[in-house]
């Protein structure tokens, strides 16, 4: 029998995300929905405390997974070999439940961490451990397709030159690096795609401008341009050679570990918006039983229980990707099947939730109507619905994507 308890490490971690989602990210959470682009001072002080619990060995409180996700070794089942994904994930949805766009702009814990983590070499890990690093793949030309990328990677000398434009980057203003996905040879096709960490600093790397958005509204959404851009010939992520058999699996590597966090943040949203509608549907005198068949009850509680047990499921799904990454086994099935099913699930509940609130849920005396909105893009970014299901029939059906596409 598979025991799907969470060890105490991991609780008591997950519970401090949780104080921090209710205390710090829930009261300031429809301030900065109506203050799009202005920066959460209030996230200052979780800089040093990040940092500081990083420094201590404590598990952090953001997103960014600190385990490899390497294919050699077995593992007991019941073991997690370094818990860095697993406690990332679980984090990330804590924080989430507390508010999504926040959670994207904590200090030193974005998408591009994940990425180092994923594919740096041991000596990269230690210089850029500490970085805010954020994640630049997507172009004008081009979405969910990664292995379209246009932006080019030049050696010069004992620099790289980079040239092209990355759009909806997230915590693309803020952030002290930014982790880009560029070509060093567009002959060899997507085998010669790297990711090159350049510091925000950079000459000839500037933000172009700031998207306005549907939702998660206190996260920056940045337009980046690499014009001439040059950093050390070290900051290419991993090794530079091109390695035509392999394609560019090591760059892909990095969604293995961030889908499952993106997941995660599905998976909170959804929880918070069931958690207020139960709230809300008690008060109206909605029982809501677990003894009884759903088509013998209140119409909106055989609702909440079909919700409730796809949210069951996204969680379950989420989890196994993370403990696959954490006890070294590949995860690219598990994690697209988490990334899908909690993207959908997400903007299911969040959308039915303020359905079944009536005009309390569309008006802004809740934060259900926020949470619809901001539940989107977990559906869309880190590959859209459509992509994770065709990752998925290639994986099941042993195809290609030459073959299946």
């Amino acid at each position: 029998m598979i025991n799907l308890e969470l060890p105490k490490k991991l609780k008591a971690s997950a519970n401090q995300a949780h104080q921090v989602a209710s205390q710090i990210f829930r009261p300031i959470s429809r301030k900065y929905d109506l203050a799009e682009h202005a920066y959460p001072v209030e996230l200052d002080t979780m800089a040093a405390m990040v940092e500081g619990l990083a420094d201590s060995g404590t598990q952090k409180i953001g997103g960014a997974a600190g385990g490899r996700n390497d294919e050699a070794g077995e593992t007991d089942i019941l073991a997690n070999a370094n818990g860095g994904n697993m406690s990332a994930l679980l984090n990330a949805l804590e924080t989430s439940w507390g508010d999504v766009g926040l959670m994207l702009t904590i200090p030193y814990q974005g998408l591009g961490n994940a990425a180092i983590a994923a594919v740096a070499t041991d000596e990269q890990l230690a210089r850029f451990g500490k970085v805010w690093a954020s994640m630049a793949i997507t172009e004008p030309s081009f979405g969910s397709d990664s292995a379209a990328v246009t932006t080019t990677a030049v050696l010069d000398g004992d620099e790289w030159v980079l040239n092209g434009e990355k759009i909806f980057v997230t915590a693309g203003e803020r952030s002290t690096h930014i982790v880009v996905w560029a070509s060093v040879d567009k002959s060899l096709g997507r085998a010669a795609i790297k990711s090159f960490v350049v510091p925000r600093d950079a000459p000839g790397l500037s933000v172009a401008r700031l998207e306005h958005k549907l939702g998660i509204k206190a996260s920056d959404t940045a337009v980046l341009l690499l014009q001439d851009c040059r950093i050390p010939a070290d900051n290419i992520l991993g090794s530079p050679e091109v390695n035509v058999e392999k394609g560019f699996a090591g760059v892909m590597q990095t969604f293995d570990n961030t889908r499952p966090l993106v997941a995660a943040m599905a998976i909170g949203v959804a929880r918070a918006a069931l958690e207020e509608l139960r709230t809300i549907l008690t008060e109206a005198g909605v029982e809501i039983s677990y003894d009884t068949p759903a088509m013998n009850q209140h119409a909106a509680a055989a609702e909440f229980l079909r919700m409730e047990a796809d949210y069951e499921s996204a969680y379950l799904l989420a989890l196994r990707a993370a403990w696959m990454a954490d006890n070294k086994k590949p995860n690219s099935l598990e994690a697209s099947m988490s990334k899908a099913k909690a993207g959908r699930t997400g903007t299911d509940v969040t959308l039915k939730a303020v359905e079944l609130a009536g005009t309390l849920g569309y008006s802004q005396r809740l934060l259900l109507e926020k949470w619809g909105r901001d539940s989107k893009i977990l559906d869309i970014f880190e590959g859209t619905q459509q992509i994770q299901q065709l990752i998925v029939a290639r994986r099941v059906l042993g195809k290609t994507s030459a073959e299946l596409k």
